[in-house]
C-alpha cells in the first residue's frame, strides 16, 4: 500500500497532539503582566513539548519522503510512535502543573524515550520492507543523534530523582540537537533524484 494514507492519519494525530497542548494553557485570572508569572513554567513545558512533537513531525515527514510503500508491519509500528506522542500532552500539563519536580520530570523523559525506541523501530522496519539498499537506508546509517538521545533520555530521567534542573538541561539539549538540520535524507533524494 501507498503511504499516504498513513503520512495524512499521522499528520492529523500530530495536528491534535499540538492542538490538546495549547488548550492546556489556560489564561490567568488577573489582567497584569505578573499574572503570568505563575504559568511560566507551563509555558516552558509547552515549548519544549511543541519543539519535540516538530522534530517528530519534521522527520517523520522526510522518513516517508524516502519510501514508496508500507506494509501492515509498517502501520503498527507508526501507530506505536504516535502512542508515545500522544503522551506528549499528558506529561507537559503534568511538567507544568508541577512546576518540573522529579517524577514528572522522569515521566517526561519516559515519554520521550519510548517515543525515540518507536522512531527507531520504524525506520528499521520501512529498512527491511525496501533493502539495505534503499534511499532510506543509505541516509540513516550510523546516525550518532538517535544513539546519543537514548542515552541522553536515560540519564535524564535518573538524574530527575537527582535534580529535576539537570534532567531539563539534558531535554532541552536533545531537542537542541535535533534542531540542528541532518541533510542526510535531503541530500539522499537529490540524488537519487526525488
Amino acid at each position: 500500500m501507498s503511504r499516504g494514507r498513513m503520512e495524512a492519519f499521522s499528520d492529523g494525530v500530530i495536528a491534535i497532539i499540538i492542538t490538546i497542548m495549547v488548550l492546556g494553557l489556560t489564561p490567568p485570572h488577573g489582567s497584569e503582566l505578573a499574572a503570568l508569572l505563575p504559568l511560566l513554567p507551563k509555558f516552558l513545558s509547552y515549548i519544549l513539548s511543541f519543539i519535540f512533537v516538530g522534530i517528530y513531525w519534521n522527520n517523520h515527514h522526510h522518513l516517508l519522503q524516502t519510501v514508496k510503500q508500507v506494509d501492515g508491519r509498517t502501520l503498527w509500528a507508526n501507530l506505536h510512535l504516535l502512542f508515545w506522542l500522544s503522551l506528549v500532552p499528558f506529561v507537559t500539563g503534568w511538567i507544568g502543573e508541577n512546576h518540573f519536580t522529579a517524577w514528572p520530570v522522569a515521566l517526561y523523559g519516559i515519554v520521550m524515550l519510548g517515543a525515540a525506541i518507536a522512531y527507531f523501530i520504524l525506520s528499521q522496519f520501512l529498512i527491511a520492507l525496501h533493502g539495505q539498499d534503499s534511499l532510506l537506508a543509505r541516509a540513516v546509517r550510523g546516525d550518532r543523534k538517535e544513539k546519543i538521545s537514548v542515552v541522553l533520555y536515560l540519564a535524564a530521567i535518573l538524574l530527575a530523582f537527582v535534580d529535576a534542573r539537570i534532567a531539563g538541561a539534558l531535554y532541552v539539549l536533545v531537542a537542541v540537537m535535533w534542531l540542528i538540520p541532518d541533510r542526510r535524507i535531503e541530500k539522499n533524494l537529490k540524488e537519487s533524484g526525488g
